[in-house]
């Protein structure tokens, strides 16, 4: 065989190999999804809650693969979500002491943050706060993804 064609074939095979991993990366998350809450399940447990913010998909640090958009509530028990979120893996909610809309924000007040627990459905979340998690010292519900290091979305509830 001639080297171009070698060069072809290695450069397409390389191609070929590097979408399909990155639509691995992509699906799997979607495919592992426990089923979503129902809307009347979310709105049930939203109905107790004390604040509410709205996850926007024009946030600085958002983009076309990493975003959220619907009607966050924050109550004593769960932090809910009657949207979506773009799917991804290894998703964590936490409770920010100040709005941030970007991963550099966001890595300068982790350390100050509460993670609440793990985002595993991206249409609609019902997610348990831990007991006397302090909402007064809070103002934003986050959505990190730790895999990547990447954020994600954010609403302020207060």
């Amino acid at each position: 065989m001639k080297t171009k064609t070698i060069l072809l074939l290695a450069a397409t095979h390389i191609a070929a190999c590097a979408a399909g991993f990155a639509l691995g990366i992509y699906y799997l998350p979607i495919l592992a999804a426990p089923p979503a809450p129902s809307a009347a399940e979310v709105q049930a447990a939203a109905g107790k809650a004390s604040f509410q913010g709205e996850f926007k998909r024009a946030l600085k640090g958002s983009d076309a693969l990493h975003w959220g958009e619907g009607k966050v509530s924050v109550g004593p028990s769960h932090v809910t979500l009657v949207g979506s979120v773009a799917p991804g893996p290894a998703y964590k909610l936490y409770l920010v002491p100040k709005f941030v809309e970007t991963n550099d924000d966001f890595r300068a007040i982790k350390s100050q943050s509460l993670q609440v627990g793990d985002v595993k459905t991206f249409d609609n979340f019902i997610v348990p706060l831990p007991a006397g998690a302090p909402l007064d010292r809070y103002d934003t519900v986050l959505i990190w993804c730790e895999a990547f290091s990447q954020f994600i979305t954010a609403a302020r509830y207060r």
